[in-house]
C-alpha cells in the first residue's frame, strides 16, 4: 500500500509538470502532449502506471475489508483522537472512492480523446483545444474541484502514513512529516486547481 501509494505521488508531481504548461499556451500544451504520445518511456508508463492505480485500489479494499471484519461489521466504539489521528485518516477510503470517480471522468475527457485515439488508430483531439473546451464549462469545473479537495485531504495523510509504513518516521517527528505532508498536498491540490480555474476565467 505505502509503496504504491509513493508511487503514485511522485506520478502526481510529474503529471502536474506536464499539466501545467497548458497555462502557458497552446504551443507548450501541445509540445508536451506530443511528447508524451511518442515518447517510448512514456508508452511503457502507462501500463505500469495503470497495474500501479489497480494495486493502490486492492490493498485499500482489502484493508478496508479486514478492518470491518475484525471489528465484526460495527464502528470502534472509542474514537481514537491521538497526534496521528484526522478526519482523513479515518476517511482514506471514502475520499480513495472520490478520487477514482475523479480520475475516470479525467481519462474520459482527456486520454480517451487523446492517447487511446491514437493507440487504436485514430487521431488525437487537438490537446490544447480539449483543455479549453473542457474547462469551458463550470459544471465540470466544479466537479474537479471536489476532485481536488478529496485529494488534497487523502495527501495530507496518505503522504506521511507511506513513509511511516515503510519505517522511515520515529515517533517524535511526527509533527514535521505531517507538516510536509501539508505542504505537498497543497501545493499539488494548488497547481491542478489552477488549471480548471484558469481556462474557466481567463480563456473560455
Amino acid at each position: 500500500m505505502s509503496t504504491t501509494g509513493l508511487f503514485l505521488m511522485l506520478f502526481l508531481l510529474v503529471h502536474l509538470t506536464a499539466n501545467i504548461t497548458g497555462l502557458f499556451g497552446a504551443e507548450s500544451f501541445n509540445r508536451v502532449c506530443r511528447f508524451m504520445s511518442t515518447n517510448p518511456i512514456i508508452l511503457v508508463m502507462v501500463p505500469v502506471l495503470a497495474a500501479g492505480f489497480v494495486l493502490h485500489i486492492l490493498y485499500a479494499l482489502l484493508l478496508s475489508l479486514s478492518n470491518l471484519k475484525a471489528r465484526g461489521g460495527k464502528n470502534y466504539a472509542v474514537s481514537n483522537k491521538g497526534p496521528a489521528t484526522s478526519w482523513a485518516s479515518t476517511n482514506m477510503f471514502v475520499l480513495g472512492c472520490l478520487i477514482l470517480g475523479g480520475l475516470a471522468l479525467h481519462l474520459l475527457h482527456f486520454w480517451a480523446q487523446m492517447q487511446l485515439r491514437e493507440f487504436s488508430g485514430g487521431v488525437s483531439a487537438p490537446p490544447y483545444e480539449l483543455l479549453v473546451y473542457t474547462f469551458s464549462k463550470l459544471h465540470i469545473v466544479i466537479i474537479y474541484f471536489v476532485w481536488i479537495i478529496a485529494l488534497w485531504f487523502h495527501l495530507t495523510h496518505g503522504f506521511w502514513s507511506a513513509f511511516q509504513s515503510l519505517g522511515a518516521i520515529r515517533t517524535k517527528r511526527l509533527k514535521g512529516w505531517q507538516t510536509a505532508a501539508y505542504i505537498y498536498a497543497t501545493a499539488v491540490a494548488t497547481g491542478f486547481a489552477s488549471i480548471p480555474l484558469y481556462f474557466y476565467l481567463f480563456i473560455r
